[in-house]
């Protein structure tokens, strides 16, 4: 008689991965511990809950469900639909939107379903430019949005660096855009909704608001929202949100359909359903008091930390910030971008070098540095911490002949050993 196979056990395993695959187990417990003795300040970047882990490795990622709750094209999905109906209504509910869409994949397949929702190949959309803190699906010629629609792009005024309103209006009037684009990747200040909203009612553009840095502090009400005054949000869930990688939409109920649509079938298959249950934890997470503090915290971490490495000579770009990053332009103390990044990753401290407005060096060496802090705050990390990381940053930043590696590194690991981002027993 043949022994029928064990059942597997319900959610994450460990131990089983470690039977079945100890290479690929050993790689878990390998970034497990690199997140642990270090510093991360990727902007973009953030430790997600074990809840929100323990959805996105349940069995969930076995059902197939194409399609919008109550309306599969695969029976059995039942379950799902009851998982994906409680992420929606909790969109609604944490950002005061009239719709939500929680299947796409990234940000950026979010921000293709809106090109699709909303234009034609060939339309002309009007966005921040890449070099001054926008994004590449906002009309980068290497992207989808560069490729296929024409893309004209306002960037940051000369003397604040923030972004041009003059400057946006004045493109809009010109080239009368089937869409406008406000967000990106780099935008240290808060961003005006309102006069947005002015300027795509005036030339009748669709506002779209990509908030894929920024909607976790909206989401703590630690900054205004862009959802009253845009016909569609964008965002990513593993930034400042803390939720899994993975992107979501909001949206005016007028827009519903044309949206669904857009995200699936034009842009999409299947959705990721482990994924929309773990979107759906992480916006319960988000809906608390506790998180809302943590919202303000790490402001508060962002700011205490460029005026620390203003002090010492990292000028910072546009004067400080409003939000989770800052870019710090580095040409005042004679390094490039690439060097300090290589220079901080070898202490431990993960950094990525980043373009300043009309920054004399190419990509790739780039004159600053991005720093975020929403990764150290979930540590618990404070305005008191941010100080010495600032220090730790300069030593490591100045350090040309690789003399103080070592002694950064060991005061990094000092000083996140109490304070780990996941707990090792």
């Amino acid at each position: 008689m043949t022994e029928s196979p064990a059942v597997p056990a319900w959610g994450p395993d460990f131990a089983a991965l470690e039977r079945t695959d100890p290479e690929i187990a050993r790689v878990v417990l390998a970034e497990r511990d690199r997140l642990n003795a270090g510093l991360q300040l990727i902007a973009s970047e953030n430790f997600t809950s074990p809840a929100v882990l323990a959805a996105l490795g349940s069995t969930l990622s076995n059902k197939y469900a194409e399609g919008y709750p109550g309306r599969r094209y695969y029976g059995g999905c039942e379950v799902v639909d009851e998982a994906e109906t409680i992420g929606i209504e909790r969109a609604k509910a944490l950002f005061g939107a009239e719709h939500a869409n929680l299947q796409p994949h990234s940000g950026a397949s979010a921000n293709q379903a809106v090109y699709g929702a909303f234009c034609a190949p060939g339309d002309t959309v009007l966005a921040m430019s890449l070099p001054h803190g926008g994004h590449l699906t906002h009309g980068a010629k290497v992207s989808f949005s560069g490729k296929w629609f024409d893309a004209v792009h306002y960037g940051v005024d000369a003397e604040t660096e923030d972004i041009d309103y003059d400057q946006v209006r004045d493109l809009a009037r010109e080239h009368r855009p089937k869409m406008i684009i406000c967000g990106g990747s780099a935008i240290p200040r808060l961003i005006d909704f309102a006069a947005f909203r002015e300027i795509c009612d005036e030339v009748g553009a669709i506002m779209f608001v990509d908030a894929a840095h920024f909607i976790g502090l909206v989401a703590g009400k630690a900054i205004p929202s862009p959802v009253p005054y845009a016909d569609v949000v964008t965002f990513t869930t593993h930034k400042v949100l803390r939720g899994p990688r993975g992107g979501m939409l909001v949206s005016k109920a007028e827009h519903a359909a044309a949206l669904d649509k857009a995200v699936f079938p034009m842009m999409q298959g299947g959705p990721l359903m482990h994924a929309v249950a773990a979107k759906a934890v992480a916006l319960k997470e988000a809906a608390t008091p506790e998180y809302q503090q943590y919202a303000r915290q790490v402001i508060s971490n962002a700011q205490a930390l460029v005026a620390e490495l203003t002090a010492e000579g990292m000028r910072a770009v546009t004067g400080g910030t409003d939000t989770h990053l800052a870019l710090l332009d580095l040409r005042g103390i004679g390094v490039t971008g690439a060097e300090a990044e290589a220079r901080t990753g070898a202490a431990r401290i993960v950094l990525n070098k980043n373009a300043i407005p009309n920054d004399p060096q190419p990509p790739r060496v780039a004159s600053g540095i991005r720093v975020g802090t929403p990764s150290v705050t979930t540590q618990g990390m404070d305005e008191a911490d941010m100080k010495q990381v600032a220090s730790l940053i300069v030593r490591a930043v100045k350090d040309a002949d690789g003399s103080q590696t070592a002694a950064v590194a060991a005061e990094v690991a000092e000083l996140v050993a109490g304070k780990p981002a996941y707990a090792t027993s």
